[in-house]
């Protein structure tokens, strides 16, 4: 793999960051996970689409761009220098998106992408059910075929945006006699849909980033199911390996929080504990090394290979790490800083990366159940108890 960029990479990297430095708010927006804040990020996605930024590794006819997995790490590099929003729409760019790319048929293509790529339709995930929570084959949601529809019963919880989201995706079980991974389908619903409700749940600072949603035979066309009836589980595999993998969470994202790391560091070296100094410099280093492994692996999908189980490997890391930078800062700006965080906004901003990045080791997978699949799937070690 060659660790130099080209000139045509070089004036790709120069595009988008003029671009960004000319759009990007100058003030943080309000927290995603409220309305007003939710508005606001919708907004910024349509400016993104304005300027052709909304998904820029899709095909043209879709939205995109046409670039490459290399273009598309350089535009987060930049997007996340330029301390750019986050995306209100990354349940659908980054998970349904590839999804609807790989299994979709051309007319759902044609129907979700474009839409998905230009901040017209917001989406949720649904996977999690209250007793189904990293176990997604535990699902209990029906979804009986009547004519050219589904009817949909049950309950997810814990859904990703969907207290503000105008569509969502999940797994229901379309076979009422299968067990575990079999007999589940992948279905698209649009959470106005009579029958649906939507119950927000409130966050330990208040905000409403989850919601429950209760289906009461809500009626879904059997043409919003992504392959076939009964092939959910190898789909959701595949949109989890997106989320675990390259999309969710590129390495722009780490090392612009490395770099406001060390410079934090910086500014408190003077009163900064002696083991402060090796966390700043592991972390840096644990990202750019992060970055590295990621376009090697661009490098190998470019080249026509795949991630499998890897992803899961991929997952831990970045999570830990985001969570070891945190607690680094934690640290550097002391207990008084709780104090300071409506009159400091880089203070709240760490306060708030802190309290999310808490979450990274479960969402998306928990790394216990990661480190299984790493153990059996890559290691190719025996389970407990196995004969």
């Amino acid at each position: 793999m060659d660790l130099f960029y080209t000139e045509e990479q070089q004036r790709f990297r120069a595009e988008v960051r003029a671009w960004m430095e000319a759009h990007v708010p100058r003030e943080p927006l309000v927290t995603l996970e409220c309305r007003e804040g939710f508005d606001q990020h919708v907004a910024w996605e349509r400016t993104l689409a304005a300027g052709n930024w909304g998904m820029v590794t899709w095909p043209e006819p879709y939205g995109g761009r046409g670039l490459d997995l290399v273009q598309w790490l350089i535009f987060e590099e930049e997007y996340f220098r330029a301390g750019a929003p986050n995306r209100a729409n990354q349940n659908g760019i980054f998970l349904l998106g590839p999804t609807v790319m790989e299994f979709g048929t051309a007319e759902q293509k044609a129907r979700f992408l474009p839409p998905m790529a230009n901040g017209e339709i917001m989406w949720a995930q649904a996977w999690s059910e209250p007793g189904a929570g990293s176990d997604m084959a535990a699902i209990t949601s029906k979804a009986v075929r009547d004519g050219d529809h589904y009817v949909l019963t049950g309950q997810k919880t814990w859904s990703s945006r969907a207290a503000f989201a105008d569509w969502g995706f999940g797994l229901f079980r379309t076979d009422a006699d299968s067990r575990r991974h079999k007999g589940l389908s992948f279905l698209l619903f649009d959470l106005d849909s009579p029958g649906i409700t939507r119950r927000p749940i409130r966050q330990l600072h208040g905000d409403t980033g989850f919601a429950e949603l209760f289906f009461d035979e809500v009626r879904v066309p059997v043409e919003n199911r992504i392959a076939d009836e009964g092939e959910g589980w190898k789909v959701a595999m595949a949109t989890a390996g997106f989320e675990r993998g390259l999309m969710l969470r590129s390495p722009g994202r780490f090392q612009a929080t490395a770099r406001r790391l060390v410079e934090l560091y910086r500014l408190h070296e003077a009163e900064a504990a002696s083991a402060a100094r090796e966390a700043v410099t592991a972390a840096w280093m644990q990202a750019q090394a992060y970055a590295y492994n990621t376009y090697a692996v661009a490098a190998k999908i470019m080249a026509g290979g795949s991630i499998g189980a890897e992803a899961s490997l991929n997952k831990i890391f970045w999570s830990e790490l985001d969570r070891a930078m945190h607690r680094t800062a934690m640290g550097l700006l002391g207990a008084a800083a709780e104090l300071r965080r409506f009159d400091d906004g880089r203070i709240n901003q760490w306060l708030e990366g802190y309290i999310f990045s808490l979450s990274g080791p479960i969402y998306a997978g928990s790394n216990e159940i990661q480190r299984n699949i790493t153990a059996e799937r890559l290691l190719e070690l025996p389970r407990v108890g196995a004969g």
